[in-house]
This record gives C-alpha cells, sequence and structure tokens, in this order.
C-alpha cells in the first residue's frame, strides 16, 4: 500500500514539497475510528514510546521509594532540549538513586535548541550525558535498576533484565511480538522495536483508558501521563512541539514526539489515541500531521480546534520576514 500525500509545502504559488504518511486514530477497545496509509507496517517509534518505556519506574516501586515529583515523572518520559532545568532535574534524579552520572549509558551531545546551544557553548566545555536529550528516560531506568536489585551496568543492553521488563511491556500494550528480528538500536542506546502504527496507537489508548491491561497497570499509565501534562515544559522545552501542544489544553492533551517523523498523542476526554508516521522522516511533516489529527476531536469554531489548525497549517518566512510559502495539511487526513 503506498502512503498518501499527508502534507505540503508551498512556495510562491506551487508546491514544492510533498511528504507521504500514515496515520491512525485508535480507541481503547482498539476500535480504528481514522486511518490513512499502510498502518500494519513497522515502524520504530523511537522517542515516542518513552512514556511506555517509563512504566517500570512506577510499577516496581522505584518512583515512590525515591519520591519523584511530578517534573520528574515528566522528564522520565522526554526528548528535553538540555536546558538547565533539564540538566538539574536528571542529576536530581539520579542523586536519590545513590548514583551520578558517570552511571549512564546514553553519551552526550549538545543541544538541538539553537538558543539552548548558544547558552551551553557559552557556558561549558563540553556536554556530559546529562545533557543527552534522553537523560531523564536513563536516570529514571537507573532508578528502576536500584528499587528492583538490578546491577545498572549494561542497562541499555538487549539481555539486561530492566530492558526485558521494558519490552514485555510494550508487548503488552501494543500486542506485537517483540524480539531481535524487530529490533534496532536507538539513538540512547537501548533497543527500540517496529511495531505496526496501529499497534503503536492502540497501547497509548490502553494506557489512556485502562482498558485490555491489568488496573495496576492502567494505573501507573495515568500517573504517568497526568505528570507529563501537568509539566509539558519537562517533557520537551522552550517552544517546543510537545510541550506546546500540551500547553494549548492544559489536561486535554498529552503528546511526544519520536525521531524520523513519528508523533503519538492521547486525548483523556475523549478516550482515543492517535500515532502518525512522515516516510520520509521529516519532523515538520510529523508535526503538522498531529496538530490536524488532534483538531480535529474539538469543537468546531472553539479555540482549541483554531489554535491548533494554525499550528498544522503555518506560514513560512525568509530571513527578511517576506512570506515565502505554507506548510499544509492535504484532505487525506480528513477523509
Amino acid at each position: 500500500m503506498q502512503n498518501p500525500v499527508t502534507v505540503e509545502v508551498t512556495r510562491g504559488t506551487r508546491v514544492e514539497s510533498r511528504h507521504r504518511g500514515a496515520a491512525i486514530v485508535v480507541d481503547g477497545s482498539g476500535a480504528v475510528l481514522f486511518s490513512a496509509g499502510d498502518v500494519e507496517a513497522g515502524v520504530f517509534p523511537r522517542s515516542a514510546c518513552k512514556a511506555m518505556q517509563a512504566l517500570p519506574l512506577i510499577e516496581s516501586g522505584a518512583a515512590d521509594a525515591f519520591g519523584l515529583t511530578n517534573k520528574e515523572l515528566a522528564l522520565a518520559c522526554a526528548s528535553h532540549s538540555g536546558e538547565d532545568e533539564h540538566v538539574k532535574t536528571a542529576a536530581g534524579m539520579l542523586t536519590k538513586s545513590g548514583y551520578d552520572l558517570s552511571v549512564l549509558e546514553c553519551g552526550a551531545h549538545w543541544s538541538s535548541d539553537q538558543q539552548t546551544l548558544i547558552h551551553q557553548a557559552r557556558t561549558l566545555d563540553k556536554p556530559t550525558a546529562l545533557h543527552n536529550n534522553c537523560s531523564g528516560k536513563h536516570s529514571g531506568f537507573i532508578c528502576t535498576c536500584v528499587s528492583s536489585g538490578f546491577d545498572p551496568k549494561g542497562y541499555v543492553g538487549y539481555n539486561h533484565p530492566l530492558q526485558a521488563e521494558i519490552r514485555a511491556v510494550m508487548q503488552d500494550l501494543t500486542g506485537a511480538v517483540l524480539d531481535q528480528d524487530i529490533c534496532g538500536t536507538d539513538g540512547c542506546s537501548i533497543p527500540t522495536y517496529a511495531v505496526p502504527l496501529k499497534g503503536l496507537a492502540h497501547g497509548f489508548a490502553k494506557m489512556l483508558t485502562g482498558e485490555g491491561i491489568s488496573a495496576a497497570r492502567g494505573k501507573a499509565a495515568q500517573r504517568l501521563m497526568t505528570a507529563c501534562m501537568a509539566e509539558p515544559f519537562y517533557v520537551a522545552g522552550t517552544k517546543r512541539a510537545c510541550t506546546r501542544l500540551m500547553q494549548v489544553a492544559p489536561g486535554e492533551i498529552f503528546a511526544k514526539t519520536g525521531a524520523e517523523g513519528v508523533f503519538i498523542a492521547a486525548l483523556p476526554r475523549q478516550g482515543v489515541a492517535i500515532a502518525v508516521k512522515c516516510e520520509d522522516g521529516t519532523t515538520r511533516a510529523a508535526e503538522a500531521m498531529i496538530f490536524a489529527l488532534i483538531a480535529r476531536f474539538f469543537e468546531p469554531g472553539s479555540q482549541t480546534r483554531e489554535t491548533l489548525m494554525g499550528m498544522a497549517n503555518r506560514p513560512m518566512h525568509n530571513w527578511n520576514g517576506i512570506h515565502v510559502g505554507d506548510i499544509r495539511v492535504t484532505d487525506a487526513l480528513f477523509g
């Protein structure tokens, strides 16, 4: 199946670029409310599934044992920008676990956010693992290891007991069989699994509604998603898409991006989850897709819907501020 063109980019009066993609909306029972493209194809969710990967942090008792706050729980689900508060919060999580940054196996990198990068370049000789956008997730992993009695060494490896727990959680949620045949290595060195987009969306719908999972897992999922919606800055950062989405309608949108054009969202009031994949991996298209699909579930004419559609269909300006074209979603997302 060929994926439809879901996003166009114009320049002047012409379409300059087109992005193909797949998208799906699912409720807690697994009923498909909307789909476009090949939603059965395996997709690496990358960082979009961090809230799933963080469930053992709650279920192991680690979050309570170390007194983790909503900010820290949100950071455990985050792809943050490496801003000072992000780094400070990740370091605090490690301190609570009894470790320091030397235990982290995620690697170090400069921020991908330009303003944060400039700040880092002015204040740092080089970034540490705490500046890695996944340091909150990895700090949560360390807390889980300590609480569960696992040796943290090698915690990123496929055969480590922590990764086995995460794999079991994700199988329960997505319904996919996760083994080495569909396993890759993520940017932060942990295993990532190619699951159908439909399964990814259904997994988040289960987390949102508690349908089809144990009561304890449903409660843990609610706690994580509530923390993220309460502290959206700690899920991403200043002017980032995930943060902006959750600020548009506080408490009504959970959102998380992933690399290579993946984005998920869950809407508590409507009881649905959304997953999209831009085929060519472009972030701008994945963002436009998720903005537009979320907008469908808010009242026509409402400020929330208008704001979301304005984020989905947005003008582009050059360095002189001249309007040169637009990013716009296509009718493929409104069938």
